[in-house]
């Protein structure tokens, strides 16, 4: 007889099977606390590595100068009250700066390009409260945080090493590029902060989502070329225009609705939708003349043009050419065909329904009588 027959044995056996439970779950917290602190290790290895990568790629230190200023400088034009000129115009690309700290005593600079340099910290922009354009693509910034600055109407951060949206308020911004950088979650996007943007650039980020984007002046978005899998907060911008989203990961398209009642262009190549029902969504969208949808599994189909063209029968071009008239009147009596169809199925199902329901009331009046 085994152990595990033997009633005698029982209380040993149970308490055999505590002591192997114990000794598993100890096993397992050890793991557990081994697998937290080779992930500790990991990230700080990787910090490690970064910073050396970092340390090797740091640049010598530039400070601008007076000398490269005399030969920045650019535009002499009368300062606010009309009584004196100073220079509105710096011209400082390619200098190789890291430091440009002087730049706080030049108040009267309205047009400022900074790009390709090896800048991290622009804290000195703050003072100039008459900047109207502002390039500083190229450089070595992780954040675009300025103090609001009143007049600014063009400003560009791409190609750098951004990582937060959060920090950019400026009342009359107008355009702003933020192409090329690491930024994975879009914050502090709203109409209180930046009330008259109307192009938004966000190419080849790390974006997953739109949401955040609570921007109601915004005319144009072009955030191709990031992660996308949906659609947020885009439901309100009255004023969108065109929305470019080629070269993400969209599936469906949830997300569109009537309130966007401007929007005419919507580029979405390089998606990976298969279903024409998603295509279906775009139907309420009123202004809606222009779609691309090329390099997505759904335009294998045969029948892709027509098909598109009876999801949304107001569309002029798809993938830029224009639909012909012969296309146009073969989706309309394709639509009609179906419409009729689905038409006479919801009949058939509603007489169906009745048909049941009188059989039920016939098999209940016979239980009354029967009874």
């Amino acid at each position: 007889m085994s152990d595990y027959e033997d009633e005698q044995n029982y209380e040993e056996t149970d308490q055999d099977i505590e002591q192997e439970l114990e000794a598993e779950t100890g096993q397992e917290e050890e793991t557990k606390i081994e697998g937290g602190e080779e992930e500790e290790q990991k990230e700080a290895e990787e910090e490690k590595a970064e910073e050396q990568v970092e340390e090797e790629e740091r640049p010598p230190d530039v400070s601008l100068n007076e000398d490269i200023l005399s030969e920045s400088l650019l535009l002499l034009a009368k300062t606010g009250n009309g009584l004196s000129h100073a220079y509105v115009r710096l011209d400082a690309a390619q200098k190789g700066l890291t430091d440009i700290s002087l730049l706080k005593n030049y108040i009267h600079l309205r047009y400022i390009d900074l790009s390709n340099n090896n800048l991290k910290d622009i804290s000195a922009l703050n003072s100039l409260t008459h900047l109207l354009t502002l390039k500083l693509d190229f450089n070595r910034l992780t954040s675009a945080k300025l103090d609001p600055l009143p007049y600014l109407q063009t400003a560009s951060f791409s190609n750098n090493r951004i990582k937060s949206t959060e920090g950019i308020s400026h009342p009359k911004l107008e355009i702003l590029n933020l192409n090329k950088n690491e930024i994975s979650e879009i914050k502090d996007f709203d109409g209180n902060k930046l009330p008259n943007l109307q192009t938004l650039e966000m190419r080849e980020n790390k974006l997953t989502s739109t949401k955040g984007i609570r921007l109601p002046s915004l005319k144009s978005i072009f955030i191709a070329a990031n992660m996308l899998t949906s659609l947020e907060d885009l439901a309100d911008l009255k004023n969108l225009s065109a929305l470019h989203l080629r070269d993400n990961k969209l599936e469906n398209l949830d997300g569109f609705s009537e309130n966007m009642e401007s929007l005419q262009y919507i580029n979405l190549r390089g998606n990976i939708l298969a279903n024409f029902t998603e295509i279906n969504k775009l139907q309420i969208l009123p202004k809606l003349r222009a779609l691309v949808l090329l390099d997505n599994p759904l335009t294998e189909n045969s029948d892709y043009r027509l098909e598109v063209l009876i999801a949304v029968r107001r569309l002029e071009r798809l993938d830029k050419d224009e639909y012909l008239e012969e296309e146009r009147t073969e989706a309309e009596e394709i639509h009609e065909q179906r419409r009729i169809k689905e038409q006479e199925a919801a009949l058939e199902s509603q007489s169906n329904l009745n048909d049941e329901n009188n059989n039920d009331a016939d098999d209940n009046e016979k239980i009354d009588n029967d009874e």
